[in-house]
């Protein structure tokens, strides 16, 4: 099924709900489908597809086709001669969301659950979820990508597809690249999650999984197969890696939330403190992730060397490098960057930026970048190295 449109831009627009049988204990079995947006920019010409994939909580069509002036990343590549293929996880945006319809299925935390009185509970209710375990895992999320990649190359003619990721989507595409080289042309990360010390996979195996899913222990941490996030919460991480004068532009919170929320028809209708006004609640899926570590991202030498890969991010982004003190949750760009065994890698860190380059004044640079690296396989001239660039553009390259 797929509806299509033409753009002002004189663009088609094509959204597309591709069948997948699914692999999440969940639903395990069922046929879901899976939200693709398409922005087809070949113009009848060669196609040439990227696929781009979202992070934990923000919707993909929200980070990567707002609607607001020039920050749809998707429209830009695609006028740049790109089909853009912007895809949704299950329990994500307009994918299926198995269990997550349901308020009792929300951590059973005193703050998680005060979120959702009065709407749509008349009162607080600490009860244990109707469905004790987490969402999606890694395998089911690398099965979800494949799918569409399946679609994409049978839907353009393409052999390979390139690769564009936001923050946790590394989770996904770094492993998906090494399992499966052939289908992939380039993959370039944007503020990517990377957990050096990360779950392994299991004994003997390069991505098998390291317990029996579904996963529900501790039941603090898997007990449950959603998370709820707030406008207020949003902002305030945000606020967090805002460094400079003009980093943002000053309603762009607004222009966010009101887009993460037509992602989310059933979430904008929780939250808020008066009873039929809510102020909506983003629906976040727990996941159980492992397989993407310094162990495995030199696998069978793929990385930077059958795949090219770029990594940009952005100078003040407080999110993706943390203390190494944290265990499971110390995360390093830097750190990705020296595990990635090929010389075909480029990493570029970007001043007065944070965690939601899209969203900041610096996404055109993204999008220039980006464009550049598809087009050419490098950036500001560059094929291989790293570097720092400040305000003005200018590169200084930065010692591994």
């Amino acid at each position: 099924m797929a509806s299509t449109v033409l753009t002002a831009a004189a663009s088609v627009v094509t959204d597309h709900h591709v069948e997948h049988k699914s692999t999440i204990p969940a639903n395990a079995g069922e046929i879901v489908k899976l939200f693709v947006r398409e922005r087809n920019g070949s113009g009848g010409g060669t196609r040439k597809p990227v696929l781009m994939l979202h992070g934990r909580s923000v919707p993909a069509l929200a980070g990567f086709d707002l609607d607001h002036k020039k920050y749809s990343w998707a429209e830009e590549l695609a006028k740049a001669g790109y089909d853009v293929f912007v895809m949704e996880l299950q329990g994500s945006g307009l994918s299926t969301r198995p269990k997550m319809g349901d308020p009792k299925n929300v951590q059973p935390t005193e703050a998680q659950r005060r979120l959702l009185v009065p709407n749509p509970d008349a009162q607080i209710n600490l009860d244990p979820p109707l469905y004790t375990a987490q969402l999606n895992n890694s395998q089911s999320d690398w099965d979800e990508v494949d799918t569409v990649v399946e679609f994409v190359k049978k839907e353009t003619g393409a052999a390979k597809v390139d690769l564009i990721g936001w923050s946790a989507a590394a989770q996904q595409l770094g492993p998906y690249t090494i399992q499966h080289p052939d289908k992939v042309r380039s993959l370039f990360l944007l503020a990517p999650i990377f957990p050096p010390n990360g779950r392994q996979s299991k004994a003997g195996t390069d991505f098998g999984a390291p317990v029996a899913l579904p996963v529900s222990a501790p039941a603090a941490s898997f007990g449950f197969p959603m998370s709820l996030g707030t406008k207020a919460g949003l902002d305030n991480s945000w606020k967090n890696d805002l460094k400079c004068p003009n980093q943002r532009e000053d309603d762009m919170v607004d222009i966010v939330w009101k887009a993460m929320m037509k992602a989310d028809p059933v979430g904008a209708k929780w939250g808020g403190t008066v009873a039929g006004s809510p102020e909506g609640l983003n629906r976040i899926r727990n996941s159980f992730w492992w397989g993407w570590n310094k162990t495995t991202v030199p696998l069978h030498n793929t990385l930077g060397t059958k795949v090219p890969v770029c990594i940009v991010y952005g100078e003040h982004d407080s999110i993706v490098n943390t203390s190494p003190n944290l265990g499971l949750l110390y995360f390093s760009v830097p750190e990705l960057y020296k595990a990635i065994p090929g010389p075909k890698k480029l990493m570029f860190c970007l001043a007065c930026s944070g965690h939601q380059i899209p969203w900041e004044r610096v996404h055109k640079t993204v999008h220039t970048m980006s464009e550049h690296w598809l087009k050419h396989g490098k950036v500001e001239g560059a094929t291989s190295g790293s570097y720092y660039r400040d305000e003005e553009g200018v590169l200084s390259p930065v010692e591994d």
